[in-house]
């Protein structure tokens, strides 16, 4: 299993990214993906999940109305999309399948 996350980096609160993961070495189409995310002291905690085809998904209630997931089962991608973004959303994001994790990606939420 081989996960690669990108497109973090540095916003402003209010702003917006795409956070990406390309997934590799697994039949990306028959499993459910996940983002996960570590701020610096606190645990990993689930933000999202999405099911194999992406007719069930769940969110965080803190990330409820402000971030979507979906993937791509074509191109073995899966992606999350945060807007209205909030200081406290600041973590390392990471990328789960089953059997891995991405190396994950910072996401910095500041003025």
């Amino acid at each position: 299993v081989q996960l690669v996350e990108s497109g973090g980096g540095l916003v402003q609160p209010g702003g917006s990214l795409r956070l990406s993961c390309a997934a590799s070495g697994f039949t990306f189409s028959s499993y459910g993906m996940s983002w996960y995310r570590q701020a610096p002291g606190k645990e990993r905690e689930l933000v999202a999940g999405i099911s194999s085809a992406g007719g069930s998904i769940k969110y965080a209630d803190s990330v409820k109305g402000r971030f979507t997931i979906s993937r791509d089962n074509a191109k073995n991608t899966v992606y999350l999309q945060m807007n209205s973004l909030k200081p406290e959303d600041t973590a390392v994001y990471y990328c789960r399948a089953p059997g891995g994790w991405g190396q994950g990606t910072q996401v910095t939420v500041s003025s």
